[in-house]
């Protein structure tokens, strides 16, 4: 049982994995796939609040949320070096870390030659994991929240 929990573990960060790298790959192919705003908008969610601070960061967010496959219910992009990401309710406690270790290698990959954090959020928007990616060394250091 052991063993299938891993493969099943496995399988899902490779295909989300996939997902988000072969999306932000042909990001620039296809206008569909992240679009590009002109001017900032007001009230990128339905909430109203800006999913970026700038419209780079705001397209990314968006897309983010629309291709994440239902794992991520909100996302935001500050300083085009932080992406906050909130989870939903059916991703398990031992695939977050895979799945920040995917959202930093696309966000590395739209946001290129930068040191970048990635702060995962549960479903009640209480931080749970913060992962640091190290430019210089390509590393990726993850810290769990001090209680």
């Amino acid at each position: 049982m052991q063993l299938f929990q891993q493969f099943r573990r496995l399988i899902i960060a490779f295909c989300l994995g996939v997902v988000l790298l072969t999306t932000s790959a042909c990001a620039g192919a296809t206008q569909a796939s992240t679009p590009t705003i002109e001017q900032p908008r007001l009230g990128g969610t339905p909430s109203g609040i800006e999913r970026g601070t700038t419209p780079a960061g705001q397209a990314y967010g968006d897309w983010l949320v629309q291709s994440s496959k239902d794992l991520v219910t909100d996302a935001y992009v500050r300083d085009g070096n932080q992406v906050g990401v909130v989870i939903d309710r059916k991703v398990k406690p031992t695939e977050v870390r895979s799945l920040a270790r995917s959202v930093a290698q696309s966000f590395r990959q739209n946001f290129p030659d930068r040191d970048l954090t990635v702060r995962m959020y549960a479903p009640d928007k209480t931080l749970i994991l913060t992962a640091q990616y190290n430019n210089a060394t390509q590393q990726v250091e993850y810290e769990a929240p001090k209680s």
